[in-house]
């Protein structure tokens, strides 16, 4: 029996096809109980098969491949963390106050532009040596960074790091796939969101306390004994199912990376990355330079697109994976949910420190309510999926609650109390950590196993790329309040206040400190309300999936068990009863000769 649902099965290709049914044997008396044995014998190899390609890994050998692939994770987060404090020394080390710009985006650049390439490396190539690679080249651009001599060599090891950062994101959810069953995995999502949390906490006091107590430079050697235990980890231990991978040879497979694709699609995000770093803060909007960018970014994604539509056979995003309604919602869902969530967790800091003038260090302290909400519910969040089976409704809950914090947080004042602050990042964190998992997850079950690392990719992508276009968008609108409500102070026309940072308004004359302030709160409750549109935008992803349990599998591979094991009873009893009727037949036959 065949048991196919939306085409998505690990199994659907392994499914019992048992053996000729029982009036189709002989009757012959000594051939019936040979010949029957082979049939039943046949349904239970073949439903020992089937559920064999199933079963997944279980015990230490589990909870090794976990612990690897969750240290990875951290590690790539708190990488794009641990910097922030670091810069300042970085900066003075190498005399590059011109570099900074480069030291984030450099990382940023290469991780978004190489994201969906990874996805094809994934559905094409071994897990295992695909995953292997990427940790060796985050590692490799750690080593760089770590032991630069220059701020050019630091860039570039930067830029490394960050190619093998896209390739662990997309790999650690692909890994899980192949070790978790799919009911159980919201559980483990709970976790990387966890992990994720985690790294926004110790990155940036991990940073400051390396920078200050031993060199910036431990801020990169710290991910080099780390990172070899995960590879020696995923070498000896990790063992994923066969993939469907066919007996294409190497020249083969390297056709199919879609060259043509993605020789226009990396040039566009790295042209659209540029723009929106440098958009306003380095250049104007209106400069040449800008404006080139953005038109060879708009010209070099409409090309990709037509050669995904054009050439579908070899396409790093084939059409029909997009065309899947619940993917592409839950890729515009990641969109907006990693430009909302940038913009919170770039400005409130902002907020701590400009508004309440505390360190950088005390501000990060500051918003551990958002993060251990946003950790706790992550894993609640896991354990209500996984018992009810539903993704979507959980997520329209979550964004929900989101928006009540995200609304509240726009309201924040220059006098605003303890209270007031904690309450609102505590609702945000616990609709954020409801909302976070339900793409990749929607990835997974919607998606048959050969297009998940192509889904999964494509929602890692859009969560960065949202990430990177509305922190741009939030800057920009930050600037251009700050400065309008600015203009025309008495007292600041030779106070460089955009120029001067932060933390310097504690030391602006007590006469206009205030409207100061008051114009920072008023310019970052802007950026705020930019945020909160963004969260009223992801309900739009959120409505628009379908509504699919991640319980299905575990109901197939139960339906199918017990399919083999009627089958395997009845082919028993067929033959145990076959010789009694052939005995018969042939006493009948006896008779009428006589």
């Amino acid at each position: 029996m065949w048991f196919k649902k939306n085409e998505k099965s690990d199994f659907v290709a392994t499914m019992p096809t048992h053996g000729k049914p029982a009036s189709s044997r002989t009757s012959k008396v000594h051939g019936a109980s040979g010949q029957q044995q082979q049939p039943a014998q046949h349904a239970l190899t073949q439903t020992s098969t089937a559920l064999s390609v199933i079963q997944y890994p279980a015990g230490l050998k589990l909870f090794l491949i976990m612990l690897s692939v969750l240290v990875s994770m951290f590690l790539v987060a708190l990488d794009r963390l641990v910097i922030a404090t670091a810069i300042p020394q970085i900066t003075d080390h190498f005399h590059s106050v011109t570099d900074i710009g480069w030291y984030g985006s450099a990382y940023l650049l290469t991780t978004c532009a190489f994201q969906l390439l990874f996805g094809k490396f994934y559905a094409f190539f071994r897990i295992k040596h695909v995953y292997l690679v990427s940790v060796l080249l985050f590692e490799v651009g750690s080593a760089v960074c770590g032991a630069a001599p220059s701020s050019a060599v630091f860039i570039v090891g930067r830029a490394i790091a960050g190619v093998g950062g896209g390739g662990i994101f997309a790999g650690t959810i692909i890994i899980m796939v192949y070790s978790v069953p799919l009911h159980r995995r919201p559980k483990y999502h709970g976790a990387f969101e966890a992990v994720f949390s985690l790294a926004s906490i110790v990155g940036p006091l991990l940073g400051g306390a390396f920078t200050s107590k031993v060199t910036w430079r431990w801020c990169f050697y710290i991910n080099l004994p780390l990172g070899g235990v995960v590879l020696l980890i995923v070498a000896f231990v990790l063992q994923p199912p066969a993939q469907e991978l066919g007996d294409t040879s190497l020249w083969q497979k390297l056709k199919q990376l879609d060259f043509a694709g993605n020789s226009v699609f990396i040039p566009s995000v790295v042209c659209l990355l540029l723009a929106l770093q440098w958009g306003g803060v380095e250049y104007a909007w209106n400069n040449p330079r800008i404006i080139i960018l953005l038109v060879l970014a708009v010209v070099l994604i409409i090309s990709f697109v037509a050669i995904q539509i054009l050439i579908p056979e070899t396409a790093t995003v084939p059409p029909r994976i997009m065309r899947q309604r619940s993917i592409a919602f839950a890729s515009w869902a990641a969109f907006t949910i990693g430009g909302q969530m940038m913009i919170f967790a770039y400005f409130l800091p902002i907020y701590f420190q400009a508004i309440q003038g505390v360190s950088a260090v005390d501000s990060g302290i500051r918003t551990l309510p958002l993060v251990l909400s946003m950790m706790m519910f992550a894993g609640v969040s896991g354990q209500i999926i996984t018992k009810i089976g539903y993704y979507t409704p959980v997520m329209l809950v979550g964004t929900c609650i989101m928006i009540v914090g995200a609304g509240l947080l726009t309201m924040l004042k220059v006098d605003s109390g303890a209270g007031h602050w904690i309450g609102f990042q505590v609702l945000y964190g616990v609709g954020m950590g409801m909302t976070f998992q339900a793409p990749n997850l929607a990835a997974q079950t919607v998606l048959r196993l050969k297009d998940v690392p192509v889904g999964t990719s494509v929602m890692f992508f859009s969560q960065t790329l949202g990430g990177a276009t509305f922190l741009s968008v939030g800057q920009n609108v930050f600037n251009n309040e700050l400065m309008k409500r600015l203009r025309g102070l008495p007292g600041l026309e030779e106070i460089d206040i955009k120029g001067s940072g932060v933390t310097t308004l504690t030391k602006l004359p007590t006469e206009i400190m205030g409207s100061v302030l008051e114009a920072y709160d008023q310019a970052l409750r802007v950026v705020f309300v930019v945020g909160l549109a963004l969260v009223f935008v992801v309900l739009i992803g959120a409505g628009g999936m379908e509504w699919k349990s991640v319980k299905w599998e575990q109901a197939a591979m139960r339906k199918t068990q017990e399919d083999a094991e009627a089958k395997v009873a009845a082919t028993a009893r067929v033959a145990v009863a076959a010789p009694v009727v052939d005995s018969e037949n042939d006493e009948g036959q006896k008779r009428s000769t006589t």
